[in-house]
């Protein structure tokens, strides 16, 4: 199994945890993401991959391949949330602190959870902070 903390409001890093999550549910190990913070706030905005296309927004992405990264961030993101083995929750507390919007929470994500009880349920894996 691999457990990825998706904690950065950085859209490069976001691209980062969603990619070993889906690819090793992809490969049929079960993977686990927890959202906090701002990359709960990125995996929750229904203009994501506008969001991308801003070059302020990926610094390390050339003009050229901008348009490339920004579909594929949300490709991403959709096939994490469509595949059996891949697992995405909300960091309770991120939800609590940030005003996020629960009902949008329960539509995009697999639900809340604790850091505490997410890595309880995730002992023994491979544990990435992206």
């Amino acid at each position: 199994m691999i457990a990825v903390i998706l904690a950065s409001d950085s859209l490069e890093r976001l691209y980062t945890g969603l990619s070993l999550l889906v690819g090793a549910a992809a490969e049929g190990e079960e993977a686990r993401g927890l959202a906090t913070f701002g990359a709960l706030a990125l995996l929750l905005d229904p203009e994501l991959e506008a969001r991308a296309l801003a070059p302020e927004a990926t610094p390390s992405v050339s003009a050229g391949g901008r348009a490339v990264f920004a579909r594929s961030l949300a490709e991403l993101r959709d096939t994490a949330a469509a595949l059996e083995g891949c697992r995405v929750w909300a960091c309770a507390a991120a939800v609590e602190t940030t005003g996020a919007d629960r009902a949008a929470v329960e539509a995009r994500l697999d639900g809340v959870r604790s850091t505490p009880r997410f890595l309880r349920e995730t002992a023994g894996a491979r544990l990435v902070v992206a």
